[in-house]
């Protein structure tokens, strides 16, 4: 039998299949009878298929209906293949679902789904084959993120060129707005929405982003159109015998002025523009840029810098909420777009460079990051420190922020540390970067600070948090520069130019040589706040005495966490699991008032504690540093925070102020409250025999014994306090087990004061709701079980019982009374 051979994409897969077989195939039948062909047959039966067949055979068959058929009928499927792949807008329809598919998990659809969305893969070659003749897709305008699409509703364009000459006005009894996108920019709408329209992971689904399907794939396609290395590779081969031509983009070149820095929206109204040609050059990067466009779009832009400025609160109301995984995909952007700009050459990044002639791909990395990413992703972490929950998912957002504010870890010259473990000096050439981005390092960290004096900071997953910031601070000149920059933007100026005017050049085309330097640092700081935070915006000096009034609080939670870590750890010491085993079988205390509350320490265990004491000592040393706190300062904290234990080895109580009716919490003793760095001594202080039924205690049983114990007490109550009356050793025998115990040393329930008080005296009595216990019966039935094991029955055992209990006693009542002797 004759075979033929798949393309080498599927070389996991099945390489060969038999001619006759392809030839059965009902694409192959319509091409030899061209009189039967119908504009939806192929898509018909690739939807047939797409129920009938497994997977594999499935994507097998793409791959051929790919290379053999012409542009004009792959035009029809393309759409419905885009969301068969990723999944509906509206979330419905999963597609594959490659933000849940991992190699490790299946393997083999995996490596077949990864081959064939590669960026050299068979889909890759659709869309350049759709591209070469220049056909268009509607895309939903609704399915857009929120303020792009209030802007395009309202008949306002966005500032950015990804929607400009797109935007098409529904026909007449249409309903709708839609975007013309050509075939690359289509694929990547559907591409990059697919990560927020599907519905979010469920959580006992345990899936590592970074081994997805989708997280693997988002790293390839930035790779390979944002190369650190070489250029953007060619589109591919359409056909064996030819290659397709490099398409233009179908919008104008749009100079790199335009990309965001200023903030004002002109109100352009939106009209269908002739499309111009743009210069062959561009050809290089179209790609690149629509790419970056597309996913910073997509990811970041969710809210609106406008109302951002306006209502300058952390409670204001947005719709979006993103995910976990959503900004680990963000991060991975970030990092990549810092290694991308960092990958200039020396000379290629120096000022004086800007005036000779480069490739358009040099000067898309000089401006990837200040020109697309900057405003959006600012704005964008202002909503998720203002909104994300208190708990440890923060910690995605906290190392987002963290990599856009290294850039240095990213450039190819990155040094290692020293073999003291010292980090290393951020060198003075960053220095641009960071006063360019002042707010995302001085505003974002108050931000920061106050999260953080939020947050239970014995808990470890939240210390260490507060060490990752606090070290990356910390870093030798980091902070110098941060406050070089704050003084620029200090600096008393003579003339605020307006902020629409606050652009340096815009007038230049996008390929044209780089705009003039301007040489007014002071200038370029404020222009970035301003276009940020608005022209009346109050800026918080990070260095001034508000934050370090934030920061002074913060080092004193740190000190209080420490000390509530310790004292968590010396009752794990005191009370190791022998003795608490010992409790348990009811020789040993069950005070349930000495308890910490729950914490993630308390299900850790000891390395937990250890290595929260690490984290917050190292924050505190490195807040030291930052901010030049002295010992004395600390030494202050310390003894203004109350370590000092009270008389009976207690915690210190909240902090609080005493009012006319009593004590009042101040905010910082309900932050301890919560979190349970202190508490209120709470004692039950009344009849032990009252108090509640527990939940080791069978409730029936517990009430019997009660009504038992009562009735003895009622009936022999003359004898009993008779008996402990004595002087006598059986005197002292009949109090130990028929006086209540502590019946004398119970405190007023308000701590103010902390004077004793006497309650009614209660004569002896006797109790039996230990009787009660499931406990106490397990043990019973243990002893009785173990006695039969030596063919003692159950009468002899219970009599042993007792004597074994007498003896127990006799020696308790000697030692309590050689406590008493001592005492006096």
């Amino acid at each position: 039998m004759a075979f033929c051979r798949l393309p080498a994409w599927s070389s996991q897969t099945v390489r060969w299949f038999p001619k006759a077989a392809i030839s059965c195939l009902p694409w192959k039948a319509t091409m030899a009878f061209p009189h039967l062909q119908q504009p939806s047959f192929l898509l018909a039966s690739l939807k047939a298929d797409s129920i009938n067949k497994p997977f594999a055979q499935r994507c097998q068959d793409l791959v051929k209906v790919i290379e053999d058929f012409p542009a004009k009928e792959l035009h029809a499927i393309f759409p419905w293949l885009v969301e068969s792949i990723f999944g509906s807008l509206d979330g419905v329809l999963v597609g594959w679902n490659l933000r849940c598919l991992q190699g490790r998990v299946n393997p083999v659809e995996y490596s077949i789904a990864m081959e064939f969305l590669d960026p050299s893969g068979p889909m890759m070659k659709l869309v350049y084959k759709l591209q070469a003749e220049d056909y268009n897709f509607d895309f939903p305008v609704s399915c857009l993120p929120g303020p792009v699409k209030a802007s395009i509703q309202e008949n306002v364009l966005p500032d950015s060129p990804l929607y400009h000459n797109k935007v098409q006005f529904p026909p007449t009894g249409g309903l709708g707005l839609n975007l013309a996108l050509n075939p690359f920019e289509y694929y990547m709408f559907y591409f990059a929405l697919s990560l927020i329209s599907q519905k979010p992971m469920p959580m006992s689904l345990h899936v590592r982003t970074s081994d997805c399907a989708y997280f693997i794939l988002v790293d390839r396609y930035l790779s390979w159109f944002l190369p650190t290395e070489g250029s953007v590779p060619p589109p591919l081969c359409s056909s064996p015998g030819g290659s397709s031509p490099s398409p233009a983009p179908r919008t104008p070149a749009m100079p790199f002025a335009s990309y965001g820095l200023h903030t004002s929206l002109l109100k352009r109204h939106i009209s269908h523009q002739t499309s111009v040609n743009a210069d062959p050059a561009s050809h290089e990067i179209w790609r690149s840029e629509t790419l970056l466009q597309v996913f910073v779009e997509m990811w970041l832009h969710h809210y609106s810098l406008e109302i951002y400025q306006k209502m300058q609160s952390p409670h204001a109301k947005e719709s979006f909420t993103p995910t976990e995984e959503h900004v680990l995909v963000v991060r991975l952007l970030l990092k990549h777009l810092h290694a991308f700009a960092n990958s200039l050459k020396p000379d290629q990044a120096s000022p004086s460079a800007h005036s000779h002639a480069t490739s358009p791909l040099e000067e898309f990395k000089r401006a990837a990051v200040p020109r697309f990413v900057q405003q959006k992703l600012y704005v964008f972490l202002q909503h998720c420190f203002g909104h994300w929950p208190l708990d440890a998912s923060f910690r995605a957002v906290l190392e987002m922020w963290l990599s856009y504010l290294q850039p240095w870890r990213y450039a190819p010259e990155k040094q290692a540390q020293g073999s003291d473990s010292q980090p290393r000096c951020v060198s003075e050439k960053w220095g641009s970067f960071i006063q360019e981005n002042l707010l995302m390092y001085t505003k974002l960290f108050v931000s920061f600070l106050n999260r953080a004096l939020r947050t239970d900071l014995v808990s470890p997953k939240n210390a260490l948090m507060v060490f990752r910031v606090a070290k990356v601070f910390a870093q030798p000149n980091l902070t110098e520069m941060i406050q070089k920059g704050e003084q620029l933007f200090l600096e008393p100026e003579l003339i605020i130019p307006h902020r629409q005017h606050r652009l340096f050049t815009v007038t230049t085309s996008f390929l044209s040589p780089w705009p003039p330097v301007v040489t007014d640092a002071s200038f370029k700081v404020k222009s970035h706040v301003y276009s940020l935070e608005g022209q009346d915006c109050k800026y918080t000096p990070m260095f001034g005495p508000e934050v370090r009034t934030l920061v002074l609080r913060l080092a004193q939670l740190i000190t209080q966490a420490k000390q509530t870590a310790k004292s968590i750890s010396d009752q794990y010491v005191e009370s190791p699991a022998g003795r608490s085993f010992l409790s348990w079988l009811g020789f040993g205390s069950t005070d349930t008032n000495s308890c910490y509350p729950a914490n993630d320490l308390d299900e850790m265990g000891q390395d937990s504690i250890r290595k929260t004491d690490e984290y917050l000592e190292k924050a505190l040393e490195y807040l030291r540093q930052i901010f030049r706190l002295s010992e004395a300062q600390l030494a202050q904290l310390t003894l203004a925070l109350g370590s000092a234990r009270d008389e009976n080895g207690k915690q210190q109580l909240p902090d609080c102020i005493v009012g006319e009716e009593g004590l009042i919490l101040t905010p910082l003793g309900r932050y301890q409250i919560i979190n349970g760095l202190r508490k209120f001594e709470i004692e039950y202080q009344g009849d032990l025999e009252l108090q509640p039924i527990r939940s080791y205690e069978i409730t029936s049983l517990v009430r019997a014994l009660f009504r038992l114990s009562s009735a003895i007490n009622r009936r022999f109550a003359g004898q009993m306090a008779a008996l402990c009356s004595r002087n006598d050793f059986l005197g002292s025998f009949c109090r130990y087990h028929l006086t209540e115990p502590t019946s004398s040393n119970r405190h007023l329930l308000s701590p103010v004061g902390r004077r004793q008080v006497t309650n009614p005296a209660r004569g002896p009595r006797l109790s039996l709701r230990f009787l009660g216990s499931y406990r106490t019966l397990l043990l019973l039935l243990m002893a009785f079980f173990v006695a039969s094991l030596f063919c003692i029955g159950p009468l002899p055992c219970s009599l042993l019982l007792v004597l074994g209990y007498i003896l127990y006693a006799i020696a308790m009542t000697l030692l309590t009374e050689r406590g008493k002797l001592h005492q006096l």
